[in-house]
């Protein structure tokens, strides 16, 4: 049975009221889009024309394996960049004030096998409305059965060492998205909790279309022009995802599953006691947020709290957005959370891990 959740604190709504008000003062007594700029699109034609080159370098066959398999591993970065700094900002409608600029870039997606499609239910609507929230936010799920991330879960004794093994099945998750992911989810009836008819026709002809032009641009193309064995091929195509996965997965991770986020769970299965705005404080955390590395890099997603409240405003404003949503969480008492560089969150990640791997004493 579906159970379709609502945010009933609407005595806490005003903080959003207000911080949107801010926002949108911002942008305009500086006269400026809240779309992106010359610096955007710069770094976005960056990633893309990187990405672009490493494939063509690759399938000149003018290098030995071990050169290839190190631009293997920088396509699985650039692969990773290009969905934080290109697809996410156009699939939320944040990189232009034109639809069809966004649904152009959107199709980058394709670049890194995904499905924009399936990609714009489960994350624009589900993860943002349902952030945290378990059996509705299906970015929790990490691994059933193996990762912990909910106290309410069931214990089960090798979780005990999560912390340790989580990292590398976090590297798992390109080629779980490659080649499950999007198949599952387009034959579900529901993500989350949130009812899933089936897409038009026209969206399973594009799934399977762009997925075996993915699979032969880059296992069968490479398998013909290039001068490697079958398990040279393999490899290389597997430790790009690898790494691709483990770029993807941690920055989720970084974001959401941390000391201090919340997972609420629903009273009576249907209400959170708390205001939308609100519930994305306590959900989200910022990590690096003074470091202009991770905001190149990462697209604006070591910002996650102000990209969950201003979902449709490209990352490249967020640094301007973070003084404005911090100030007005404060005036209204609420938490902010952030950690102040990569490793701290890491570290707050690993210790959350180990704090779940452990049986409650319930």
């Amino acid at each position: 049975m579906l159970m379709q959740l609502k945010f009933t604190n609407t005595a806490r709504s005003q903080f959003f009221v207000t911080v949107r008000h801010r926002v949108d003062a911002y942008f305009k007594e500086n006269g400026i889009s809240p779309h992106a700029n010359k610096a955007m699109w710069t770094k976005a034609s960056f990633f893309l024309g990187g990405y672009v080159l490493l494939y063509g370098l690759i399938l000149s066959n003018q290098f030995g394996p071990w050169t290839m398999l190190a631009m293997a591993i920088g396509l699985g970065l650039f692969a990773a960049f290009i969905g934080f700094n290109v697809s996410h900002d156009a699939i939320h409608g944040a990189f232009s004030s034109r639809s069809w600029v966004n649904k152009l870039l959107g199709s980058s997606f394709y670049l890194i096998g995904a499905n924009p499609y399936i990609w714009k239910i489960s994350h624009n609507v589900v993860h943002h409305t349902y952030t945290n929230i378990p059996g509705h936010d299906e970015d929790l799920e990490i691994a059933p059965g193996l990762i912990r991330v909910d106290m309410d879960e069931p214990y089960r004794p090798w979780q005990r060492f999560q912390h340790w093994y989580a990292f590398p099945l976090y590297s798992l998750a390109s080629l779980s998205w490659i080649f499950r992911k999007d198949f599952l989810k387009f034959f579900q009836k529901q993500i989350g909790q949130q009812a899933h008819s089936a897409p038009p026709f026209r969206e399973y002809l594009i799934l399977f279309t762009t997925k075996a032009a993915y699979y032969f641009f880059f296992l069968v193309l490479p398998y013909i022009v290039l001068d490697l064995t079958g398990w040279q091929l393999v490899m290389g195509f597997v430790v790009m995802h690898l790494v691709e996965g483990l770029v993807l997965g941690l920055v989720f991770q970084l974001a959401h599953v941390v000391e201090g986020t919340n997972f609420p769970v629903p009273t009576d299965q249907t209400t959170i006691q708390e205001a939308w705005a609100v519930h994305q404080l306590q959900t989200t955390a910022n990590f690096a947020p003074r470091s202009a590395v991770a905001a190149f890099f990462c697209g604006g997603l070591n910002r996650q709290i102000e990209h969950h409240l201003f979902p449709k405003v490209c990352h490249i404003h967020y640094p301007a957005l973070t003084t404005i949503v911090k100030q007005t969480a404060h005036d209204f008492d609420l938490p902010y959370l952030e950690n102040r560089s990569f490793f701290s969150a890491l570290h707050s990640h690993y210790r959350l891990l180990k704090k779940l791997g452990q049986e409650s004493d319930e």
